[in-house]
């Protein structure tokens, strides 16, 4: 049984320990926080979480603890916050955190029951995109086309557009690739442009270059040999034009209507024996001016020119006559395109005067008369 003086002494212990906290009584240490912010830098749209590490809590069941956070975007709970940095410009920012410990509805309110902290991290600037351009084929003829490719890289994957430019000509397309005409433009180089801009804002450009060339002239045009009229068959009349000659005439005659900017040529020809006979005709001719001379050459040549225009309607200024150096008893046809010349492409020839030499009319070999005794 504990006496009154007992029982007074010790409550003089317990106030005095209350009092001057003697080596027998502990307090509490506060309340610590720290938090951390990972990763520290970013791009804007990519995660950040805030942990925060709390000290010195209580153990005690009856001990309750809060923690609370606060920031541009900042959503936590418990221990953990994260960051929603979609919106966020570059740039750096602060996460807050909070801890508070107490009786439930009371955290904090006493001295150490609470501790703050705070992280920061970097919103970095996204990089701008870089571009390739290159044209396929790099060398058209006027009015000719080309394709554009244009190859953009974004160094953190943002979508990217593309549009096209060109000095001369026009351009268009879609995506990263686009078709250059050259209809329009002069001849020489033309500089072509492509551009690319991200989401952000950022923009990238790069040229290439085609080269318009003039057409190459047009290939010169060339006399053309035709078929050949023979005058060999017939011995009384070695100039006129027999059924055979008409079926190469009638050829000649095709080709001019289905070329009507073209002209034909008719080269004569006579053989030795002929030759001899026109010149002894010449020189008798010179002392007798009715005397007639009979060209071979020349006059094949008229007849086959007169068949065509009488027979066939080929307009006569669409026909040249010509004689040539050939011993033989013909005479050469030539097809002339637009653009050629007769001169430079047939040597040897000399043009027929067609006021001295008119064409012959073709008669019929005159008939027979057969004797009485050959009738028999």
């Amino acid at each position: 049984m504990i006496s009154a003086r007992s029982k007074s002494v010790c409550l003089v212990m317990a106030s005095a320990c209350l009092t001057f906290l003697p080596m027998g009584c502990k307090k509490a240490p506060p309340v610590t926080l720290a938090c951390n912010a990972a990763p520290p830098a970013i791009f804007a749209g990519e995660p950040v979480t805030v942990t925060a590490t709390a000290g010195s809590l209580s153990t005690k069941k009856n001990v309750n603890v809060i923690y609370s956070w606060s920031g541009t975007g900042v959503t936590g709970s418990g221990t953990t916050a994260t960051v929603a940095t979609g919106s966020l410009d570059p740039g750096s920012y602060t996460v807050k955190g909070e801890v508070k410990e107490g009786k439930k509805g009371k955290e904090g309110l006493k001295p150490g029951q609470s501790a703050e902290c705070s992280a920061s991290f970097t919103v970095k600037e996204f990089e701008p995109p870089t571009i390739a351009c290159s044209a396929s084929p790099t060398t058209l003829n006027p009015g000719g086309s080309s394709t554009i490719t244009a190859t953009g890289a974004s160094p953190q994957n943002r979508p990217l557009t593309y549009s096209f430019s060109a000095a001369a000509g026009s351009i268009s397309g879609s995506g990263n690739t686009a078709t250059y005409s050259s209809t329009g433009a002069p001849t020489g180089p033309v500089e072509i442009s492509c551009n690319v801009a991200d989401d952000k804002g950022h923009h990238a450009s790069a040229g290439t270059s085609v080269t318009i060339v003039a057409p190459p002239p047009p290939p010169v045009p060339h006399v053309q040999t035709l078929c050949i009229v023979s005058f060999e068959m017939d011995k009384k009349r070695p100039t006129r034009v027999d059924n055979e000659a008409k079926a190469c005439l009638d050829e000649i005659a095709l080709d001019l209507q289905k070329q009507p900017d073209a002209k034909a040529v008719v080269v004569g020809n006579s053989n030795a024996k002929e030759k001899d006979k026109t010149a002894k005709q010449q020189k008798y001719a010179a002392k007798h001016k009715r005397a007639k001379v009979l060209d071979f050459a020349s006059q094949r040549a008229v007849n086959s020119k007169d068949y065509l225009v009488t027979e066939k309607g080929i307009d006569p200024s669409r026909v040249t006559t010509a004689t040539g150096t050939n011993d033989e008893q013909k005479a050469q046809n030539y097809l002339v395109p637009s653009g050629a010349n007769f001169a430079n492409d047939v040597q040897g020839t000399t043009p027929v005067d067609e006021s001295t030499v008119k064409p012959e009319t073709r008669k019929p070999l005159p008939e027979r008369h057969h004797s009485a005794a050959t009738q028999q």
